[in-house]
């Protein structure tokens, strides 16, 4: 059974393997090198300790995903957007759990006072992000060619958002 929950200390391996997976194979993230644990779990603290959400699908006691948001940027201005993350064990792949940690992952963040979610997706032909954040409601907001040089070749990156609650209708609570 599929359970969506707040990620703990104990799920810090299978984050590192799953996104270490991505890191090596593929173009979603620009990384090269595969955090240690140690760094993936010092990055989980870092954003829990901002007061943004960090969760993981989990299916028969096992670690299938992970998503989070952080902040955008880190000027004070930017402190109602945060961009999110979001990465799928290569076996659940295909089963609509983007979908699913992307929806709770919006709701978690709209509680922790985010007004605009940005996606920023490693390489324009990463259909599945791209198609997992339309789904759910992003919209393209531009492309950036050729930023990133991985595997031999040059990546692009995609530009997705989403309004969260409120969005820009009214002011934010400080």
């Amino acid at each position: 059974m599929l359970t969506i929950r707040a990620s703990s200390d104990q799920d810090v391996p299978a984050i590192a393997a799953i996104y270490g997976h991505h890191v090596l194979h593929g173009t979603g993230t620009f990384e090269t090198t595969p955090p240690t644990e140690t760094e993936m779990a010092a990055r989980r603290a870092d954003v829990l300790a901002k007061g943004l959400p960090y969760l993981v699908a989990e299916n028969a006691g096992k670690v299938i995903g992970f998503a989070y948001c952080q902040w955008f940027k880190p000027r004070p201005a930017y402190r109602f957007s945060a961009e999110d993350s979001i990465y799928l064990h290569p076996d659940a792949a295909g089963q609509r759990l983007g979908n699913k940690l992307l929806t709770e992952l919006e709701k978690q963040a709209e509680a922790a006072g985010v007004r605009k979610l940005i996606a920023v997706i490693g390489d324009s032909g990463n259909v599945r992000s791209i198609g997992v954040h339309r789904a759910v409601g992003f919209r393209h907001v531009g492309t950036i060619s050729s930023c990133g040089w991985k595997f031999g070749k040059w990546l692009d990156i995609v530009m997705m958002e989403k309004s969260v609650g409120q969005g820009d209708r009214t002011p934010p609570q400080e």
